[in-house]
């Protein structure tokens, strides 16, 4: 399957297996978020078109926290919150 990262110049796509957890999804991102893990910050991709922005979503309630166990879903969009 795969999950979106977000940035201000750059959208990215990564590949994980089914049931992989937040956790080692942000490791697949860098070994540094993985390490300072706080909680993922999900959106799914169908939420975040029929809202347009992440902005939008926000307000609407859209986007979640979830924790170190969430499985990722595939075509999620995530902003991982960590400290190094």
């Amino acid at each position: 399957i795969s999950f979106l990262t977000v940035g201000e110049d750059e959208v990215r796509a990564w590949t994980i297996k089914k049931q992989t957890s937040a956790l080692h999804a942000a490791g697949k991102v860098h070994s540094d978020i993985e390490r300072g893990f706080i909680r993922a910050e999900i959106i799914s991709y169908e939420d975040f078109i029929a809202c347009g922005t992440l902005h939008t979503a926000r307000e609407k309630g859209l986007l979640r926290l979830e924790g170190k166990t969430y499985e990722v879903r595939d075509g999620d969009i995530i902003n991982f919150r960590f400290n190094v």
